[in-house]
C-alpha cells in the first residue's frame, strides 16, 4: 500500500512539476556546443508601413524659419526633443487609403513605403517645388513608436509600445513583465496584419534557432498570445512543494472522510 502511495505521488510530481526546459528562453539544441560561438544572420525585412500607423516627420534647413511652415506641432520642425506621448498627437497617421497629410506639401501616399523611401520622396518634392541645394534641407521619417498587444500568461498583459526602431520578441515580453511561470514558451502565438490580411505564427522561444525567424523582431500592431502550460488546469502546482501540498491536502481529505463513513 505504501509502495502504491509513494508511486502515485513521484507519477504525479513528474507530470505536474514545470521542468527548466520549458522556463530557459533560446536554448542551444543538441548538435550546438555549450561552449561554442553562433553568429546568427538577422533575418529582419524594413518595415513597410501600413495604415494606422502613426509616423513622424522632421524637416530641418539651414534657414529654419522657411520648413516650420510644413510642421504640424506649435513649436516647429526645428524641435529638437519630443515626448513619446507628444509624438502621437503631433505625427502623422496613415488612413485607410494609405495616405498621410503634410501641411503645404497636401496628401501623399506612403502605404507599402519604407521610412526611408518615405523620407527619399519628401525631399524631392520639397526641393523640385519650394527649395533648392543650397538650402540644404535634412528630412528625418520614424516610426512614433512601436506598438504591440501582449495577452495571455505574461506579467502585464495590455498594450505595449517601445520607442525604438527595431526591437525584438524577446524585448516586447520583458516590456511586458516577463512570461508567467505557467506560460507555454514554446508556443507563443503572434498575428500579425498585412495588407492582404491577417497571418498566424507560432514561435518557440525555448530554441535557440528562433532569431532566425522572420517574427522573431516584432513589427507595429502585432498580436502577441502566450498560452498556458497544461500544468495551469490540472490545478498540482508548478512546482514540487505545491504539487506535495497539494496531493497530501487531497489525501488528508479523503482519508477523513473514509474515517467518518466508518463511524457512521
Amino acid at each position: 500500500m505504501k509502495k502504491i502511495f509513494f508511486l502515485t505521488i513521484f507519477s504525479v510530481l513528474l507530470t505536474s512539476c514545470i521542468s527548466t526546459k520549458d522556463l530557459t528562453y533560446l536554448q542551444p539544441n543538441a548538435l550546438t556546443k555549450s561552449d561554442s560561438i553562433k553568429v546568427s544572420q538577422e533575418v529582419s525585412k524594413p518595415y513597410r508601413i501600413q495604415t494606422n500607423d502613426v509616423i513622424s516627420i522632421n524637416i530641418k534647413a539651414l534657414d529654419q524659419k522657411l520648413v516650420d511652415m510644413f510642421s504640424t506641432s506649435s513649436g516647429g520642425s526645428g524641435q529638437t526633443q519630443k515626448s513619446p506621448q507628444t509624438l502621437y498627437f503631433d505625427g502623422y497617421t496613415v488612413d485607410d487609403h494609405g495616405n498621410i497629410r503634410v501641411p503645404i506639401l497636401g496628401e501623399l501616399n506612403v502605404l507599402g513605403y519604407t521610412t526611408d523611401e518615405v523620407r527619399i520622396k519628401i525631399e524631392k518634392q520639397l526641393l523640385e517645388e519650394y527649395f533648392k541645394k543650397e538650402a540644404n534641407i535634412f528630412v528625418t521619417v520614424k516610426l512614433s513608436g512601436l506598438r504591440y498587444t501582449i495577452n495571455g500568461e505574461i506579467n502585464s498583459p495590455g498594450m505595449g509600445v517601445l520607442y525604438q526602431d527595431r526591437a525584438t520578441i524577446m524585448e516586447a515580453i520583458a516590456n511586458s513583465g516577463d512570461i508567467t511561470i505557467t506560460g507555454n514558451r514554446k508556443e507563443v502565438q503572434i498575428i500579425r496584419k498585412f495588407a492582404h490580411g491577417f497571418e498566424t505564427y507560432s514561435i518557440d522561444l525555448t530554441d535557440a534557432n528562433a532569431v532566425n525567424s522572420p517574427y522573431f523582431y516584432i513589427q507595429p500592431n502585432d498580436y502577441i498570445i502566450i498560452k498556458p502550460l497544461k500544468q495551469k488546469s490540472w490545478g498540482t502546482g508548478v512546482t514540487g512543494m505545491q504539487s506535495v501540498a497539494t496531493i497530501m491536502t487531497a489525501i488528508s481529505l479523503i482519508t477523513t472522510l473514509l474515517v467518518l463513513s466508518k463511524t457512521l
